[in-house]
Formats: structure tokens, sequence, C-alpha cells
């Protein structure tokens, strides 16, 4: 009985870090001076190009523009960088079985009524953020984000923030090394 609650704890300890978890990677040029980018502008053909609805483009540049603010850029028309983003996404599906029946006694081959299955699915959507040195025309920095993402609008919002915060925590990566 007390290897079931250790199996329990762990398995729903698991679960929660799973789900809540945004995963995040970033890859730059390294010849780049990065103190030299103060500005930025979107890059319509790139975010054009994202494969997601409009609402939800409306809040990952909203999110983006909100960080990069934050660290003390100024959106203008005449930019040291260009932001672009993409998205891919994929369905999870999760099989989680329990196969533990009832009765005195143990039986490796009884697979009796007191086992459950269940099946639950999600998506798991990863955010790429591209800065492009806007004279050269090359991209200087990348960072993306993998986290499972919600149909309901107001934890959708919170996610994409949660993402974009966390990709670009790691911009520009002179200062955090």
């Amino acid at each position: 009985m007390k290897s079931l609650k250790y199996l329990i704890t762990f398995l729903g300890f698991f679960l929660l870090m799973s789900c809540s978890s945004v995963r995040v990677a970033t890859d730059y040029d390294k010849e780049q001076d990065f103190t030299n980018y103060r500005t930025f502008a979107f890059y319509k053909p790139g975010i054009d190009a994202a494969e997601i609805s409009d609402l939800d483009k409306k809040r990952i540049l909203r999110a983006i523009e909100s960080e990069l603010k934050n660290k003390g850029m100024v959106k203008t028309d005449n930019p040291s960088l260009l932001v672009s983003i993409f998205t891919e996404s994929r369905e999870n599906v999760n099989i989680y079985q329990n196969n533990f029946g009832y009765g005195w006694g143990w039986d490796p081959y009884f697979w009796g009524p007191g086992g459950f299955n269940s099946v639950s699915t999600n998506v798991e959507g990863t955010l790429f953020i591209d800065l492009i040195d806007a004279t050269k025309n090359e991209l200087v920095w990348q960072g993306l984000g993998t986290g499972i993402l919600s149909l309901d609008m107001d934890k959708k919002e919170k996610k994409i923030n949660q993402i974009v915060a966390k990709i670009l925590e790691e911009y520009p990566p002179e200062l955090n090394q």
C-alpha cells in the first residue's frame, strides 16, 4: 500500500511538472555585439507566414513588444532589429494505466476490474522568436519555447505571456553570461 501511495504521488508530481513547464532554448551569433540593438520592429512577411490564428498572433506580438520594452528597447519604423515568429504544434496522446486488482494476495496474471485506464490529449506548441539584424538582413538570435497550450482564452493568453517571457529572458546573451 505504501508503494502505491508513492507511485500515485510521483505520477501526480510528474503530471503537474510536465503540464506547467516551459522548455526554452536559444542560439545566437557570438560575433554580434548585442548592445548595438536598441530599436525593433516586427517583420510582417515572417509574421504573416505563421500558421496560427490572427488573435494568437496579436497575443504573441503584444507579449514580445512588452518584454522588449521592459528591456529598454524602443519600437520604431527605423529599427536595428526585426522580430519574426513562427510556430509548430503537435498533439500528444497520454495513456495512463493502473492494473491493480481487488482481492487477497498478489497475482501477476490478474488484470481484473480493479484496474483503470485513462486517455488524455493535449496540444504542445513551440514558439520561435527570430531577431534579425535589419541592416544586414541576417538572423542574429533565435529563441524557442515549448509548452502545453490551452483552449481557454484566459489560460492561453497567460501561457503565451509565460512562454514569451521565458524565451526573452535569455536575450541579450551577453547579459546572461
